[in-house]
């Protein structure tokens, strides 16, 4: 999809977004800086994405550049992220190692600040490989993470309880 940007001196404050003939189109303030504009452009072409369904590698790379910029500025690299369906017990997991970060796919349907809380978490990683106090710094900078924890907390929960009541065992369906 390819994103236009019209800016206008009458407009003040918000920013706004629409599909027009296949393309993104941003309305912004002429007075807005191009870092805060180029964030806010990732953010409604990603949410922009989700509402047409679709959730898939590309997304989640734009998400961790615009996350890495957000919280960490821009000073991580990483090889790979990808949306991985042999990922049933954690959602998200860092080989720190070749800088490979994959994400559950059953993130795909969750709400996108829980995805990004977990993005956040493996991109953490990429500082920090322990869940130490350092690590829970890095992390807490993303203002949702309590919220998500205990979305992703209730996720597991229910499918613990759907796994065992379609008889598949204690795991995770």
């Amino acid at each position: 999809m390819e994103v236009i940007v019209k800016r206008s001196a009458r407009r003040k404050k918000t920013v706004q977004a629409r599909m027009v003939d296949g393309n993104l189109v941003v309305m912004a303030p002429a007075s807005i800086s191009e870092r805060e504009l180029a964030e806010h452009v990732s953010s409604l072409k990603a949410r922009m994405v989700q509402r047409m369904g679709g959730r898939d590698d590309a997304h989640l790379a734009r998400r961790a550049e615009h996350l890495n910029r957000k919280y960490f500025d821009g000073a991580l690299s990483w090889k790979a992220i990808s949306y991985s369906d042999r990922q049933m017990k954690r959602f998200g997991s860092c080989t720190i190692d070749d800088g490979t970060i994959r994400i559950s796919s059953r993130l795909r349907d969750a709400p996108q600040w829980v995805e990004d809380y977990v993005v956040v978490h493996e991109l953490a990683h990429l500082i920090e490989p322990s869940h130490n106090r350092r690590f829970k710094e890095l992390v807490g900078r993303y203002p949702l993470t309590e919220r998500a924890i205990g979305f992703l907390f209730a996720l597991d929960m229910i499918e613990r309880r759907k796994g065992r009541a379609e008889g598949i065992g204690p795991g995770l369906s």
